[in-house]
């Protein structure tokens, strides 16, 4: 599996304490371990990740120029309440660029590529209809899977520009999957990336794209059901 960021750091140059604390909390976010409006103490996070305050001060102020963070006068850290109308925003960005991504996937992906995303798409599907559902694991399946095929791309600057996008709604997205098994019942998902997989085995771009278009939407659409998010 692909790191859940890239590592910024020049070539040959070792991650610092920041780039390192700035990965374990970006993945946090990204896997939804953080809930929306939940405020962080950078002391606890320090004291969490064996760091002192000062990387983890250098993480936040990273992850608040993207929009994943808010920092306060007071310089707590809280991760935004997305509203209605900024997660649908967000969706149809991402539809487009995760989209173009999968297009891409079909079309660079390398046999390496693919048998990495046959086997991200066979764990999610195993555990999507094992009982009883093991939803923290297939949360990190799901991401796994979306992000080999976002790596077969083989762009840089894209896969930059959707690890920006799953930081931002990652804590909406994984969150209610965990808090709603049934989103794994329905078996949208499962049936989005089978499609996925096809395509990109194939090395059909337009069919990739609409495989992932699909399954992002409709996790998005599940989740405005549920009433949660504010107006």
């Amino acid at each position: 599996m692909p790191d859940a960021l890239v590592n910024e750091t020049p070539l040959l140059v070792p991650p610092t304490l920041g780039d390192q604390t700035f990965r374990q909390l970006s993945g946090l976010l990204i896997s939804g371990q953080i809930a929306p409006g939940e405020r962080l103490s950078i002391r606890e996070i320090a004291e969490a990740f064996g760091v002192s305050m000062t990387p983890v001060r250098e993480a936040v102020s990273r992850l608040a120029a993207t929009g994943a963070l808010e920092v306060s006068r007071n310089r707590a850290a809280t991760v935004p309440v997305m509203n209605v109308q900024k997660f649908r925003d967000i969706t149809r960005v991402r539809i487009e660029i995760e989209g173009f991504a999968a297009a891409l996937a079909a079309e660079n992906r390398t046999a390496e590529d693919l048998k990495a995303i046959e086997a991200a798409e066979g764990a999610f599907r195993d555990l999507s209809s094992a009982r009883p559902q093991d939803v923290s694991n297939a949360v990190q399946r799901n991401q796994q899977l979306h992000f080999e095929i976002y790596a077969a791309a083989h762009s840089p600057t894209l896969l930059e520009i959707v690890q920006a996008l799953w930081l931002r709604v990652g804590p909406v997205l994984n969150l209610d999957l965990r808090e709603n098994p049934d989103r794994l019942e329905s078996g949208i998902a499962t049936i989005c990336h089978a499609e996925a997989l096809d395509a990109i085995r194939n090395r059909d771009p337009a069919a990739a794209r609409a495989a992932i278009a699909r399954d992002i939407d409709a996790a998005a659409r599940f989740i405005e059901r549920q009433n949660k998010l504010p107006s």
